[in-house]
């Protein structure tokens, strides 16, 4: 074994692997700390592992597979991309924590770091939030019921309408004011992130229609959701033909707001969007 590679890759894992995987993912590693840095062919064309059966049912390289569940895992980092190609390192290895109160102070930082970018959360969402925090740091899954309740301690917190609500304390809700700004969404935006959220913040449906048949959508292929100032009042569905960006824009309501700040504000989004894509 390498002597700068992590031991529990050869011995216990957090997320065990079969021990064949494990093994080649330890070859790999070894491999790559001797060179510092790898492009995945060249892993590829020392070990050739094959191919495997991705997510999608058709067949990716095992090698590069196998890089990107070490990357998920920690065991490499992506050190730069030579034409949109990771290529990879093996990661800084840091201390564990020396005892229990430092774990805590680390695991309360990683959730915090969560909550800043998602909240205000119902408690519900929190809950799913931080649950989902042990693919992230796999190795404390067994301390994140406490750390739930001790954020819950921490954070400003609310009832309305039945349901708790919890946000950073350090933020006042009550002196927000929301930009006069349209901004066209992605599905996975913070915002638009938990459609049960979503739902009841802005009463109304969202659902990414990319793997509904065509003839069942209601939305559009991959329509983002439309937040003008702080309220979701629409959809847009954007194409690029012969160069120009063309939009198709829907309204829950069935209509667009009437105020001509709303146009010209849409118009913006849209620039910025011609300006994202090069157009």
């Amino acid at each position: 074994m390498h002597p700068r590679s992590p031991k529990w890759v050869a011995g216990k894992t957090p997320d065990p692997w079969p021990t064949g995987r494990k093994k080649r993912a330890q070859g790999v590693l070894e491999f790559v700390l001797d060179r510092g840095e790898v492009h995945p062919r060249e892993v590829n064309s020392h070990f050739a592992h094959g191919t495997v059966t991705n997510y999608w049912g058709g067949l990716s390289n095992a090698t590069t597979h196998l890089m990107d569940a070490m990357h998920y895992r920690g065991l490499l980092r992506v050190a730069r991309r030579e034409k949109g190609i990771r290529i990879y390192a093996a990661r800084r290895i840091h201390a564990p924590a020396a005892d229990a109160k430092e774990r805590d102070i680390r695991l309360d930082a990683l959730v915090d770091a969560a909550i800043q970018i998602y909240a205000p959360l119902p408690a519900a969402c929190l809950t799913y939030l931080v649950r989902r925090l042990r693919y992230a740091a796999p190795q404390w899954t067994g301390e994140l019921k406490k750390a739930l309740q001790r954020a819950k301690h921490r954070l400003a917190h609310a009832s309305v309408d039945g349901i708790d609500w919890y946000w950073p304390p350090a933020e006042n809700p009550k002196s927000f004011e929301a930009p006069e700004d349209v901004r066209l969404l992605a599905p996975f935006d913070p915002v638009v992130w938990d459609r049960d959220r979503l739902e009841l913040l802005w009463n109304w449906v969202y659902r990414l229609e990319a793997y509904t048949p065509a003839l069942k959508r209601k939305l559009g292929y991959y329509a983002l959701p439309m937040l003008w100032r702080d309220r979701l009042i629409g959809w847009a569905n954007l194409s690029v033909d012969d160069g120009q960006l063309r939009s198709e824009l829907g309204y829950i309501e069935g209509r667009a707001p009437g105020d001509r700040s709303f146009r010209r504000e849409l118009e913006a989004e849209l620039d910025r969007m011609r300006t994202f894509l090069t157009l």
